[in-house]
């Protein structure tokens, strides 16, 4: 590392940051079946209206047989998790 950071700097930013909810998206054993691709769409679909209201600060897709993607949320945990059950793919999963 080459750049200097002092204490107040670091200071600085502790006393402006803000918590952020990771969570992991994993594929579910049923995604194969007939009609999957129309559900995991609306899922894509859902995952991007959050991200463009600014509830998802990061969306990504992860190259796994296991994990789908991982989204990093701009709002505390508890209100991260009450956002799944609105996703039509999890609702039909």
């Amino acid at each position: 590392m080459s750049t200097t950071v002092t204490n107040e700097q670091i200071q600085a930013l502790a006393a402006t940051a803000e918590p952020f909810t990771l969570v992991l998206l994993h594929w579910e054993p049923g995604r194969m079946v007939d009609g999957a691709d129309a559900i995991e769409l609306e899922h894509q679909r859902r995952m991007v209206t959050l991200r463009a209201d600014g509830v998802i600060a990061v969306l990504c897709p992860v190259a796994s047989d296991t994990v789908a993607g991982v989204a990093i949320m701009t709002v505390p945990a508890e209100e991260a998790s009450g956002s799944w059950p609105r996703i039509p793919a999890c609702e039909q999963a």
